[in-house]
């Protein structure tokens, strides 16, 4: 019998100092570019997104993969490849931590459109509004958030 898995995370991390710094006229090469490093470690992107300073992915980890590592190993390689390619000039690096929640096959629409529609929400919310209600909704105390 074959191994069979449905390991759905909303991984969101931020900018360093919350700076906005990824440029959004090449915001799509770096989510291309994430892509690729999800792919070549067997995990499933169903969508990505973000704003100047921060990134939403919602993917699926493979087994064999660790969170922690998939995070670290996105972040060193963009923070490498973002300023080789000289596509984002302001961009200095990624914020230390990140968060990940897990979420359900009932709730990956709900967290795709969420996803997609991250220009909208942050028109009326900042970047640190929104990382505060999802650690609520995740039964998580604020107080704990990342710097």
């Amino acid at each position: 019998m074959g191994t069979y898995r449905q390991i759905f995370y909303h991984i969101v991390f931020g900018t360093k100092h919350r700076k906005p710094t990824i440029n959004e006229n090449n915001e799509s090469e770096l989510y291309k570019y994430i892509w690729g490093i999800l792919k070549n470690k067997k995990c499933k992107l169903y969508r990505i997104n973000g704003m100047p300073d921060h990134i939403h992915i919602f993917c699926d980890l493979h087994p064999n993969i660790n969170l922690s590592n998939l995070v670290k190993d996105i972040k060193v390689a963009n923070n490498l490849w973002m300023k080789e390619s000289a596509l984002f000039p302001e961009f200095v690096g990624w914020q230390e931590g990140y968060g990940a929640f897990t979420s359900s096959m009932r709730d990956k629409e709900r967290i795709i459109n969420y996803i997609k529609n991250q220009k909208e929400h942050h028109k009326t919310e900042t970047f640190e509004d929104e990382f505060k209600k999802l650690l609520t909704e995740h039964g998580i105390e604020p107080e704990q958030t990342l710097n």
